[in-house]
């Protein structure tokens, strides 16, 4: 009889994993075999989300920080990955829209909390994942946008577009910086999802002295099938996260139903 050798489990932890992207990606994730580590600011939504996975009998693990904390963030990572016994896989999501306002009237400290919650807590799970990975190699995928990287018609989303743009930039510094190591890293782009970042958003009252009126082609997507949704976005994080995709890196990933290309 020839032996059969089942593939070893895969160790990820995600950020922004109470709600949206992370949500579905580490639904996703554990029905495949993964153990997960998840982090959120949302400590009930975590203890609830974990509960329901544990009784599945899935080995999932959580940390309750705001990703932009640096301490906190550091500590939460070692944390779980010593939990898990290993990471094979970041995925780095956690992010808000952050305030909506012209330039002008955006507060230095509007700027500063998406620039930190977006860009800041990207370069800190890599740095802090990379020790972890630099043997036996890994993936990591950041979630960017199709704003601030294909459309710009957000008006007033300066600082979230900037933070969207500079974290394509940084896949693609880092992808170069860590081939040596095998580790692949790689950016998702999705176009508009229905998650409740957009239900935290602040809109300036004054947007509407700057906005320009854009008309679209009837329909929201050209994509016949319904896309937009965290469980699709979720599908290609699966695929970068696993051998699949063991020769990307360094790249982009629109998943939008090519609405960023009208």
């Amino acid at each position: 009889m020839t032996a059969t050798h089942s593939l070893p489990t895969k160790k990820a932890i995600i950020t922004g994993a109470a709600s949206g992207i992370g949500y579905a990606t580490a639904k996703l994730f554990i029905e495949k075999g993964f153990k997960v580590g998840l982090i959120d600011a949302d400590s009930q939504g975590l203890e609830d989300i974990s509960k329901d996975f544990k009784q599945t009998g899935a080995e999932c693990y959580y940390r309750s920080v705001d990703v932009s904390d640096e301490v906190l963030l550091k500590k939460a990572i070692d944390e779980l990955t010593s939990r898990l016994q290993g990471l094979d896989v970041l995925f780095s999501n956690a992010g808000i829209n952050g305030t909506w306002a012209p330039i002008e009237t955006l507060s230095t400290a509007e700027w500063d909390q998406t620039i930190n919650t977006n860009l800041r807590s990207t370069f800190l799970c890599t740095k802090f994942a990379i020790p972890y990975m630099k043997e036996s190699g890994g993936s990591i995928i950041i979630t960017s946008s199709i704003n601030g990287t294909r459309i710009f018609n957000n008006f007033g989303a300066s600082a979230y577009s900037a933070s969207k743009a500079g974290q394509v930039a940084f896949t693609k510094m880092a992808a170069l910086e860590l081939a040596r190591y095998n580790i692949r890293v790689n950016a998702i782009c999705p176009g508009a999802i229905d998650t409740a970042i957009n239900e935290k958003t602040t809109y300036s009252d004054e947007l509407k002295e700057i906005e320009i009126k854009v008309e679209f082609p009837e329909g929201d997507r050209p994509l016949k099938n319904e896309t937009g949704t965290s469980e699709q976005v979720a599908q290609s994080v699966l695929f970068l996260a696993t051998d699949a995709s063991a020769n990307i890196s360094g790249t982009e990933l629109y998943v939008d139903g090519a609405e960023s290309l009208l």
